[in-house]
């Protein structure tokens, strides 16, 4: 039976049998007892399904990653200890020293800096470009060793929408997988491997939580990229792992193979797991996921249609506005036609107006955080992509004067009236 996305919140994941928890539980363990050295023997060789260390697989995180790869429609997905990790462990299963990958440049800093900085320190190149270039001038960023081509759903903090389409047919094009960020949108508005992705990756710590409780990624795989089809572009998949007795991944375990292969290599030999209370944590917050993404954009139209109006505003980037560049693109792949709660704005007069308004909002914090039930503000270029240069600000697409809104679900009046008397003060 097919289930909407209400009830995959609900009920997905975990499925009890007679005279279990109804609930969740939580598998506070380390460690899991077997009757035999040889049933152990075949965990360790991935000829048996089971757990016998947290550190690589645990239920509580196994049911968390199955609801969200049945949210997305994935075959499978892992959980990490963060979303950073969860970008780090997508890119690295398929690459490693001597290759190379093309990056939208319109991602969040501390991802950007991931890519071009400690990436580069193994080995492996990125090249970014404009998202908005034409599909020649992105073609030009490929490489023979290019491994894959990667982007965000809506951009941290600039607020762009990537047209998934055009992104997964070039992609394809080179014999890649398109990894796509949807941490802002959430598959509750937009499920990116209806587009053509193939691979989604989420921070977790986002709306999925809701309540800013506990940091954690995910990684799901749509099951559909065909790494046999390319095995010269990708030995770890189809050829054999001798840490596995010679095992290959793509021919052992089909479609499932990517994440098998993230959680046997990169998760036994780093070990960024999510701890199983922080996935039971995350696992309530998903639970009213598709009750919470609606009011999210309920209000956060009302508020860029305030701040499109307002006379100290200079811009507003929100695709829920007509009038803005992906408003069209964003009626196409978002359920309702509004991308998410987030918003970029900047007021006029510049950096120094900007940091002054955020000084004096009252109810509206000022937090590093974003996207959860509580409204909050950021100023990027002072806060989270303060160790990019001006040129790389730029390239990004961050201005001296953005500030990132994140509005939460509090009464949409409240909130226009907090920023009307920050106004007032500027």
């Amino acid at each position: 039976m097919k289930l909407n996305k209400e009830t995959l919140c609900v009920q997905s994941g975990w499925t009890p049998k007679k005279g279990e928890s109804r609930i969740l539980p939580i598998y506070q363990s380390t460690t899991f007892k077997y009757d035999t050295s040889a049933q152990m023997a075949d965990l360790f060789d991935l000829k048996a399904d089971g757990y016998f260390y947290t550190r690589l697989q645990n239920p509580t995180n196994d049911a968390v990653a199955a609801k969200i790869a049945a949210l997305e429609g994935g075959v499978a997905a892992m959980l990490t200890s963060s979303g950073q990790a969860a970008n780090f462990y997508a890119i690295f299963n398929i690459c490693e020293a001597g290759d190379h990958f093309v990056s939208s440049s319109a991602i969040y800093g501390g991802t950007y800096n991931l890519f071009s900085v400690t990436m580069k320190k193994l080995g492996i190149e990125v090249t970014f470009i404009d998202p908005d270039a034409s599909e020649e001038e992105i073609d030009k960023a490929f490489r023979p060793n290019t491994k894959a081509l990667f982007g965000e759903t809506i951009s941290n903090p600039t607020c762009h929408v990537t047209d998934i389409r055009k992104f997964a047919d070039i992609a394809h094009k080179h014999g890649v997988p398109f990894i796509i960020d949807n941490t802002f949108a959430t598959p509750v508005l937009c499920r990116p491997f209806e587009f053509g992705a193939d691979i989604v990756t989420h921070s977790t710590t986002k709306y999925m939580d809701g309540h800013a409780m506990t940091v954690g990624g995910c990684i799901v795989d749509s099951g559909r990229f065909d790494w046999s089809a390319h095995a010269d572009k990708f030995p770890g998949m189809t050829e054999p792992d001798p840490s596995y007795h010679g095992l290959a991944y793509s021919k052992a375990f089909g479609e499932k193979g990517y994440i098998v292969k993230a959680t046997a290599q990169l998760m036994r030999d780093l070990g960024s797991i999510q701890a199983p209370m922080n996935s039971f944590l995350l696992n309530i917050g998903l639970e009213t996921l598709a009750l919470r993404m609606p009011k999210h954009c309920e209000n956060a139209i009302k508020i860029a249609q305030f701040l499109s109006s307002h006379p100290k505003v200079a811009w507003v980037n929100y695709a829920g506005l007509e009038k803005d560049p992906y408003h069209a693109l964003a009626k196409k792949q978002f359920d309702g036609d509004l991308p998410c709660g987030v918003m970029a704005f900047g007021i006029k007069g510049g950096r120094e107006e900007s940091i002054k308004f955020m000084d004096s909002l009252k109810l509206i914090a000022i937090v590093t955080h974003v996207a959860d039930a509580r409204s909050c503000v950021l100023h990027p270029a002072s806060h989270t992509h303060r160790q990019l240069s001006d040129e790389q600000l730029l390239e990004a697409g961050i201005r001296p004067d953005l500030i990132r809104l994140s509005v939460g679900i509090e009464n949409a009046d409240d909130l226009i009236a907090d920023l009307t008397q920050a106004f007032e003060k500027i």
